[in-house]
């Protein structure tokens, strides 16, 4: 998220809400009568949801929106993990009631789950390591013949890497495919990828926590609307969609953003 330029300017820029709601007053929320209603994450896309190194505890911005919305919509919430490749179809199974992990709001995900109103906007960045000097930009990379991405299938970095970053071609070699993000990050540290596309949350949890060894290159590729995912036909979609409203209208979001966004610092 935070990279090199003037801080509060891209704070705007990324993650302020983009969308105006009429103000919704905590009166007028639904009660869900204290229902149970699990929630499953990946925790690895930090600094939305993942685990911390010093407590072992899994926190994060989409924690607290969770669980702020829960006690604002009075059901108890139980969190499950499961990896990303499974998530979607999980969830459309009804494994699971509402799925967080940064999700962004495409039309062909809509024909298996529901999604919630966007409760942020975030932008597709190039990280690299620290030290990188071959290339600066989504050009300059395509150019250097030999470099690779590592990239987790059916990711948005995935396709923003094949159409945005090479040729167009989802088979393309230099996209080496990984099982989780995380393992895209390994790869590129070790060096046996050169790049790794990111949403800005995540890359700016990563790049915190690098001790100068990743940093961000070139200009956001593309931009993007993160939502809740439900269950086809899900009664929670209505009432989540007002307590997102109503956290926009009163600053509790703008408070999470500046909570994980600038004052946390992975790592210390």
């Amino acid at each position: 998220m935070l990279f090199r330029r003037p801080l509060l300017a891209l704070f705007a820029a990324v993650i302020a809400a983009p969308f105006c709601a009429a103000p919704v007053l905590a009166a007028d929320l639904p009660d869900l009568g204290g229902r149970k209603v699990v929630v499953v994450t990946e925790n690895a896309y930090p600094p939305l949801q993942f685990i911390d190194p010093k407590t072992g505890k899994a926190i994060g911005w989409e924690y607290d929106a969770m669980n702020e919305i829960a006690k604002r919509l009075n059901f108890k919430v139980e969190y499950q993990n499961t990896s990303w490749d499974a998530m979607i179809q999980a969830v459309s199974d009804g494994q699971y009631n509402i799925g967080m992990t940064g999700i962004t709001i495409k039309e062909d995900r809509k024909e298996k789950v529901d999604f919630s109103d966007p409760y942020m906007r975030s932008q597709q960045l190039m990280l690299v390591r620290g030290d990188e000097t071959r290339f600066t930009d989504a050009k300059s990379f395509k150019s250097f013949e030999k470099g690779l991405i590592g990239a987790q299938p059916g990711t948005s970095p995935f396709y923003a890497s094949v159409y945005e970053v090479l040729d167009g071609n989802e088979q393309n070699p230099r996209i080496k495919l990984f099982e989780t993000f995380g393992a895209t990050v390994q790869a590129l540290k070790t060096g046996d990828v050169d790049l790794v596309l990111s949403d800005s949350t995540a890359a700016k949890g990563y790049v915190d926590a690098s001790g100068g060894s990743l940093k961000i290159v070139g200009e956001p590729l593309g931009t993007e609307d993160f939502g809740f995912i439900f269950t086809k036909g899900s009664d929670l979609v209505k009432p989540v969609n007002a307590a997102i409203a109503a956290l926009k209208a009163d600053g509790t979001f703008e408070k999470l953003n500046r909570k994980w966004f600038v004052d946390y610092k992975m790592g210390e």
